[in-house]
């Protein structure tokens, strides 16, 4: 008996100090949605806050971010175990692309933006290896859930207030700014258009956000409910709340990506195979339907922003070919942009596809290791999906989601998209079975 007391006073103050980093960790990720929204490359543009409104309403410097992750990356270190069941190649990727990013940087011709963007690599490599070494040694992830599931909330909230009359409002302080006209195209037009972007840079990032977090946040909100009536009531509010913000953002690509994802939890539930073939047709119809309804007008008018992005796609597969080692450097697409550029085009600062600007950023190995970390373990994790933690899938269907927008958008500059993502895809290996189907590690 003795034995047993002296063991659990042992053990409880490190499930204390993993709950505190759980918390810490997932309450920094819930801030960043709020508070890191913008791509890093224009973090010049936001000003430090000079007094508590301006705290409270707007963006933060992306250094404050940095700060604050070096702090739960601390609070990481009782908890931190290097025993895991991933495979070498997935550890060691994140750490070579990096590494290889860091190359290219060398070679730029930007040094401000290869810097501003080095960066922000290095927190997503220090996200993935948090998730694998710390997160996944944590059995009680309330905390983490709580402060992340939060800050969507209030995401999905500013979403309702923008559409409702707050993008309006916005619009008439904006032009009234004696320098508005000095602001970047893309911010002009965001704030110009009728779709909502909540607190993230656009609407294209919010649709991003909810493609990552809905899968796993319907899932709790499933497991919260008590009777089924109150499980049916909060998760079916949950996920009008999200596709509503999904529908007023106007996202074609997150409308089309959630389907895809929505498609593949179906066919893996464990329901009859006629059943899920019919709910899938269904779905299906469904949603296209909705979708060409929706967007028969920008059919209709040659879907202009589908064309920009071809137009960003062949010039940065022609700087790939120009520059096919070290490329032009991590995150100066805009200046290889601005030579390439069809004359009628408007001026871009990113290529508006991950993979891509990887390659044009840094060369074929930053491509390649780019995809094959993000992409491969993807896959490869599909075949290691776990049904004994109600978290998993889910979580893998969203960070499956975020690959693909990968392909359309640039979140890999956007903390609030990118860090999530690394967090979840290490988290994923840290807790993923190996084929003999071993235990991790855990405390």
């Amino acid at each position: 008996m003795a034995a047993k007391e002296r063991m659990a006073g042992q053990q409880a103050p490190k499930d204390g100090r993993a709950r505190w980093f759980a918390g810490a960790a997932g309450a920094l990720l819930g801030l960043t949605l709020l508070k890191f929204g913008n791509p890093v490359i224009m973090a010049g543009l936001v000003e430090r806050p000079t007094n508590w409104l301006e705290l409270v309403i707007a963006p933060w410097p992306v250094s404050w971010g940095y700060t604050l992750l070096a702090l739960v990356a601390l609070s990481a270190l009782p908890v931190w175990q290097w025993e895991t069941c991933a495979p070498k190649w997935a550890l060691v990727l994140p750490a070579a692309w990096l590494c290889w990013e860091v190359a290219a940087g060398l070679h730029t011709v930007d040094v401000a933006l290869s810097k501003a963007t080095l960066k922000q690599f290095t927190a997503c490599v220090v996200w993935f290896y948090l998730g694998v070494f710390a997160l996944a040694r944590v059995r009680r992830m309330g905390f983490f859930w709580l402060g992340l599931c939060a800050g969507f909330a209030v995401v999905l909230a500013a979403g309702w207030q923008q559409h409702f009359g707050g993008l309006e409002e916005t619009r008439k302080f904006f032009y009234q700014m004696p320098n508005w006209q000095s602001y970047p195209p893309e911010f002009i037009k965001k704030v110009s258009s009728d779709r909502i972007y909540s607190t993230l840079f656009y609407p294209n990032t919010l649709a991003g956000v909810i493609v990552l977090l809905l899968p796993v946040t319907l899932a709790g909100a499933w497991r919260l409910g008590a009777e089924p009536g109150a499980r049916v009531a909060l998760t079916g509010l949950l996920g009008a709340a999200a596709l509503a913000c999904l529908y007023w953002s106007g996202s074609k690509a997150g409308w089309l990506i959630l389907l895809g994802v929505g498609l593949v939890w179906f066919m893996n539930l464990e329901w009859p195979r006629r059943l899920k073939l019919a709910l899938v047709a269904v779905v299906l119809a469904a949603g296209l339907t909705g979708f060409f309804v929706k967007y028969a007008g920008y059919f209709a008018r040659g879907a202009t922003s589908v064309g920009a992005r071809f137009d960003y796609w062949r010039a940065a597969a022609q700087l790939l070919r120009e520059q096919p080692v070290f490329g032009t450097g991590p995150g100066t697409f805009a200046v290889g942009y601005k030579r390439l550029k069809a004359p009628d085009a408007e001026m871009a600062k990113l290529a508006h596809n991950d993979y891509l600007q990887q390659g044009s950023d840094s060369g074929l190995v930053g491509l390649v290791a780019y995809g094959a970390m993000i992409l491969g373990s993807v896959g490869v994790l599909y075949r290691k999906r776990r049904a004994d933690d109600w978290a998993w899938f889910p979580v893998w269907l969203g960070v499956c989601g975020a690959a693909v927008q990968g392909f359309v958008e640039f979140g890999l500059f956007i903390p609030a998209v990118a860090w999530l993502e690394f967090l979840f895809l290490g988290w994923l290996w840290g807790t993923a079975r190996n084929d003999v189907d071993k235990e991790n590690p855990v405390t």
